[in-house]
């Protein structure tokens, strides 16, 4: 006798694991071949407009530990505020990255552009920012959250302005290292946890 559907329950949701990379960045995973080259290895080309910056950081759970197993997706827009596919978007910057933490250190390194402020309909402008998507064990759902730059002028961005706790604005705060170095560590939970986008 056939089951009726309505009443099979949700299956239970699994965290990321290691088929993660294996299935998005496998060259990373060390299955070479698959590709020519993973998808979104590098967000930009030689000769991309802008000042180049590298940023660096870790993904922290909520015991301190840098998880070793982090994959994160970055979008961008170019160093005048443009999307790739936009009228006058540079060509050399890609948009997107997808890049893991180091497996033994658990840092990351995304090297960019500096993207600059992107306008909004009616009027207004983001501040320059990268948005991010993270998943890693313990992660049932990919996180979401963005990198502003200490260095820049944040005070009228839109997304800023509506984060009520105002002391976690600078978890989405870049610290320069240097010259085109930046900082942004990622805290899941506990003491200066980033604020993460329902997106």
């Amino acid at each position: 006798m056939v089951q009726k559907l309505d009443i099979l329950p949700e299956s239970a949701s699994q965290t990321g694991g290691p088929y993660v990379h294996i299935g998005l960045i496998p060259t990373f995973a060390g299955l070479e071949g698959v590709y020519a080259q993973d998808l979104g290895k590098r967000a930009i080309e030689e000769g991309a407009q802008g000042e180049v910056i590298t940023i660096t950081g870790s993904v922290f759970d909520g015991t301190g530990w840098a998880l070793r197993d982090a994959l994160i997706e970055s979008w961008q827009p170019d160093a005048a505020g443009r999307f790739p596919g936009q009228t006058g978007a540079d060509p050399k910057v890609n948009g997107f990255c997808r890049f893991a933490a180091d497996g033994e250190s658990g840092e990351f390194t995304l090297r960019t552009v500096k993207p600059g402020r992107v306008p909004m309909r009616g009027g207004g402008w983001q501040a320059p920012h990268i948005s991010l998507w993270i998943a890693a064990r313990g992660i049932n759902t990919g996180l979401h959250t963005r990198i502003y730059f200490a260095d820049e002028d944040n005070s009228a961005d839109p997304l800023l302005a509506r984060v009520e706790q105002r002391p976690r604005v600078q978890t989405l705060i870049a610290q320069p290292q240097g010259a085109g170095r930046y900082r942004f560590d990622i805290r899941l939970q506990g003491a200066g946890e980033t604020v993460f986008l329902d997106m």
